[in-house]
């Protein structure tokens, strides 16, 4: 029997709850996970990813040695195993990483070098990557994951009320009156969320409306369940507002002292009856009206969304059309109220914070705004780019043109994450470098020049913020494999040897002894972190943000008063189509997605045991599909887009809807974005993950 010698508490590195975990540590392995029973935000609740999918730290596929490619400079790069690496010291690699980017930056610019920050990797990690980024290569070309999941949220958000933060606490799910679940998978993507959602019904008599095309396991609790034929949201959601107008359903109060551009909403949402909404989306007129009666009627409602609300090429639309809702009913600013995007992944909000976006210093200060630059440029003694940088996909644009000729990657994999592979994969193709970070060797990882191995989040300290704006602890609970390093430790060791290698006096903005430093720096720029410190979060284990001095206690729920942008703006909208839609030779359209036993592009829980228990792909398609094509459960068979085509195994099942079929986008061998679409949102920049027409084939 295994001895346990320490219990170390941490932060889980999945989802972005930001469950509290216990790790149990023997033998500088972790034995068992557990959580703490009085501790928010999960109280003792962890999800199988938490609880059984940490062995991924211990897999022995972790990089332990920095790696250069053995061709190196052959061009057209092609994709290369760990065959076709050398194990380097790290001297030898990041002198090479500073030369190459070096050269570049002094032939090209700055600009000419785009970066990927990690949702996985810590606040402090990011902001020395974005500061390295802006401060030593010279541009705002950096971005992250969120491009790629709520970039819509954040931008409609940003409209309606001027912040795209998840507006209200987890802690207030459970005593929730009326809540929207949409665009969510909730009790797969977020499991501890969705208990407290499920204990609201169950236990407390709450009203749950499910907007979804999937029968998710939320529509078992829902006392409605609007069915919507996929990328028809805004239809459903003006329509619900038309009936909170026409039936006086709406808050003349709160309108009056917090909104501005009602008359004019009011003049354009008339004609978007339930009926109209019913033609389009095919949800029942009276579902439609039912829905906004009880949203409209109760003294407090919440609205819950995902991806499939963002993931669109309408995503901005579909968060605008939500913010109305809340708008015109008042919901928001109170407990059990507000719009609230359930982040992705651990850090994905923290990353956004810490100011891994190209418009934005920490804290979503804009980068073009003269008295927010000359704060950054004064603390950090450099001059700085004052014009915004490229997001993730017009990277890839930039690239593809031959303006980008280098990309540096922590802890990202876009050659899963991003849509049309085969077109991302052509463009890393032809770079002339590409410099990889991270805790494994990844699909992106095959076509670097240099590799250089990380800590995972049980092996250093740091902060995570998870999606309710919590800022909590990460600890140290077992030594790095081989020579692997702390990234913000990585990332201040080459922003040296670059300023070196371009001229400069080595910054003193790069000598940090330990993460609690780096944040009381990016504290002391950024307003809303004020008021928090490492010794704070050790005695109150996590604080909410903003917290703008010590003497406030943080903040669970936003917009009691005001909204950043003074008042809300309603915004009138219209329904548009997909940007690509089914026909006779792609009959079928395609939705992504996660599952439970698996995250992201499964390069952690695919190196778990939680692999054993969904260890391939599927595509789930209707029972009635299934047998006008032949199909029986189980088969192997062909799904193709006019991008791709992959095999995966059939799941015949009616939990997608007749036309439309589901497929997990975990499965590097079966990668569903070979197939999707890289068709963006005009004004996120966010690919359509969610509607693409496919066509669906017996496997030969």
């Amino acid at each position: 029997m295994i001895t346990v010698e320490k219990i170390v508490r941490s932060t889980c590195p999945y989802c972005g709850v930001g469950c509290q975990v216990d790790l149990h540590i023997a033998l500088d392995h972790i034995v068992r996970v557990s959580a703490p029973a009085n501790v928010a935000p999960n109280y003792g609740r962890l999800c199988v990813k938490g609880r059984f999918g940490m062995d991924f730290v211990q897999h022995p596929s972790r990089l332990k040695f920095p790696l250069i490619r053995k061709d190196l400079g052959e061009k057209p790069r092609k994709p290369a195993g760990l065959e076709g690496f050398r194990q380097a010291s790290w001297d030898e690699a990041l002198d090479l990483a500073a030369t190459r980017l070096a050269e570049i930056n002094r032939t090209y610019g700055g600009d000419a070098i785009g970066t990927f920050c990690s949702a996985k990797a810590t606040n402090e990690d990011n902001y020395v990557f974005q500061k390295f980024v802006r401060g030593v290569l010279g541009t705002n070309n950096v971005d992250h994951c969120a491009r790629l999941c709520h970039a819509a949220s954040v931008t409609g958000l940003q409209i309606a009320i001027g912040s795209s933060a998840m507006s209200n606490s987890i802690a207030e799910m459970k005593n929730l009156e009326v809540f929207i679940v949409t665009g969510s998978n909730t009790s797969e993507t977020h499991p501890v969320i969705s208990t407290f959602l499920r204990e609201a019904v169950v236990k407390h008599g709450a009203k749950l409306i499910v907007i979804d095309p999937r029968a998710i396991e939320m529509t078992q609790f829902a006392t409605l369940w609007l069915r919507q034929t996929p990328g028809t949201d805004v239809a459903v959601f003006q329509a619900m507002a038309q009936v909170i107008v026409s039936e006086g359903l709406y808050n003349r109060e709160f309108i009056e002292a917090r909104t501005e551009g009602f008359p004019q909403y009011v003049e354009e949402i008339m004609d978007s009856t339930p009926e109209w909404a019913e033609s389009i989306s095919g949800v029942p007129a009276e579902q439609i009206r039912q829905a906004a009666r009880l949203y409209a009627r109760a003294s407090a409602a919440a609205i819950y969304w995902g991806m499939g609300i963002s993931q669109s090429v309408h995503g901005t639309d579909n968060a605008l059309s939500l913010a109305n809702l809340a708008l015109l009913t008042g919901h928001i600013g109170r407990p059990g109220t507000g719009l609230n995007p359930l982040r992705g992944q651990n850090n994905v909000q923290g990353c956004s914070d810490s100011g891994g976006l190209p418009n934005v210093f920490p804290g979503y200060q804009p980068v073009d705004n003269p008295e927010i630059y000359n704060k950054f440029a004064r603390a950090w003694g450099v001059e700085l780019n004052p014009e915004p940088g490229l997001t993730t996909m017009e990277m890839v644009d930039a690239a593809d043109a031959g303006l980008i000729r280098a990309y540096f990657v922590m802890g990202e994999n876009p050659l899963m994450s991003e849509p049309n592979l085969r077109h991302a994969r052509h463009v890393m193709e032809n770079l002339d470098f590409v410099l990889v970070q991270d805790i494994f060797f990844n699909e992106t990882a095959e076509y670097a020049d240099v590799i250089l191995p990380a800590t995972s989040f049980a092996e250093k300290d740091g902060t995570f913020t998870n999606s309710d704006r919590r800022v909590q602890l990460v600890r140290p609970a077992i030594p790095a494999p081989g020579e692997a390093r702390d990234d913000w430790k990585i990332l201040c060791d080459l922003a040296q040897r670059v300023e070196a290698k371009l001229g400069r006096e080595s910054s003193a903005g790069f000598t940090y002894a330990h993460p609690a430093e780096i944040w009381d720096e990016m504290a002391a720029l950024t307003p809303p972190f004020q008021g928090i410190n490492y010794a704070r979060l050790e005695a109150e284990s996590g604080v909410h943000w903003p917290c703008n001095s010590a003497d406030e206690p943080g903040t669970p729920y936003l917009f009691t008063d005001t909204f950043p942008r003074g008042k809300g703006q309603f915004t009138p909208l219209e329904y548009g189509a997909g940007a690509e839609m089914p026909d006779d030779e792609y009959p079928f359209i395609l939705s992504t997605g996660r599952v439970l036993y698996h995250w992201h592009g499964g390069t952690l829980t695919r190196r778990s045991r939680l692999n054993l228990i969904y260890p391939e792909a599927t595509v789930e398609i209707h029972p009635e599909d299934a047998a006008r094509l032949s199909i029986h459960n189980g088969q192997k068979v062909k799904v193709r887009s006019r991008r791709g085509r992959i095999e995966v195994k059939a799941l015949v099942t009616d939990r997608s809807p007749q036309g439309m079929v589901f497929i997990p986008f975990h499965f590097a061998e079966a990668a569903a974005n070979e197939l999707t679409l890289d068709v963006r949102d005009s004004r996120a920049k966010i690919p359509d993950y969610k509607v693409c027409a496919v066509a669906v084939e017996a496997a030969v």
